[in-house]
């Protein structure tokens, strides 16, 4: 999968659904800084896409890089709330207070 994504991109598609894919490919294979540089071009292209956010929080998190995973949850926060996108509202106030708990 992520390999067609990157051909599309290497051909000029870019948008912020196919960098959410491109997130997500890499954030399952461990690659989390490859993964959190496709969410914050997700992010850059609909900066109400409340699932990028949570994700790339989530990748942030894997790299051990507190500040930007509540930056980016906090973020994504708005975004749901803005949008009326329930879950990912709940999702995310869930991880910011695993971080509060974990820091």
């Amino acid at each position: 999968m992520i390999e067609s994504l990157e051909k599309m991109l290497a051909k000029g598609v870019d948008n912020s659904l196919l960098r959410f894919g491109l997130g997500k490919g890499y954030l399952d294979l461990g690659e989390n800084v490859k993964a959190a540089e496709h969410f914050q071009r997700c992010v850059a292209f609909d900066p109400k896409y409340s699932a990028a956010w949570k994700l790339l929080g989530k990748a942030y998190l894997a790299q051990a890089d507190f500040a930007a995973a509540r930056q980016a949850w906090e973020m994504g926060l708005e975004a749901a709330r803005a949008h009326g996108d329930k879950q990912a509202e709940k999702e995310m106030t869930v991880f910011l207070k695993k971080l509060d708990r974990h820091l």
